[in-house]
């Protein structure tokens, strides 16, 4: 590997390094109308591996994408408890690759349901949603500078994101006026 070679690759690292999915502590949610989160269910002990990948546990799974599901709902209080099931169809935890020229994606793919947790009814769903962990994996793939840790949380964090959008899409779902726009901040792009 020539020096120009190997000081673009390590750019490129440092560049994905320094790319991080934000935390939903730290933005400003949208609104949500009535949304209130009653609890969380998420399945994972049918989800398939979608090669190359690296492993995650079906509890590994579980809890990190429970945890993010609370983060980013955790903090509505509209009065109606709503419960948003989850199942975990895929996922694919990026190995290492050859730069440029080998970069296998992290993807999580879910079975998305929502339901009123009050008389319980079911409102919306399966709704099958995928997300990758983001633009700032295109030429490096995240397996040469993220642990399998980091990348799965990233995708549940992606992930929570885009369920919060699909519900969203949906508004009378949750109280929202019909023909409600989802907020310019949240969008079905990966980050």
């Amino acid at each position: 590997m020539n020096r120009r070679t190997f000081g673009a690759t390590g750019l490129a690292a440092a560049s994905v390094t320094a790319c991080s999915v934000s935390d939903p502590l730290d933005e400003e949610l949208p609104p949500m109308g009535d949304f209130e989160l009653a609890f969380t269910v998420v399945v994972s002990e049918n989800a398939k591996k979608i090669p190359p990948t690296r492993n995650a546990t079906p509890e590994q799974l579980k809890t990190v994408l429970t945890t993010e599901i609370e983060r980013r709902f955790g903090d509505y209080r509209g009065g109606t408890g709503y419960v948003i099931a989850l199942n975990i169809d895929g996922y694919a935890l990026a190995p290492p690759g050859i730069p440029i020229v080998l970069t296998p994606k992290s993807i999580l793919v879910v079975s998305a349901n929502l339901w009123r947790a009050n008389p319980q009814e079911k409102l919306a769903g399966p709704e099958q949603i995928s997300t990758f962990e983001g633009a700032e994996t295109l030429l490096l793939g995240s397996g040469l500078v993220k642990d399998a840790d980091e990348q799965l949380q990233t995708l549940c964090r992606n992930m929570a994101k885009k369920v919060q959008s699909w519900m969203l899409r949906n508004p009378t779902l949750i109280g929202l006026p019909a023909g409600s726009a989802p907020p310019a901040r949240i969008d079905d792009t990966d980050n």
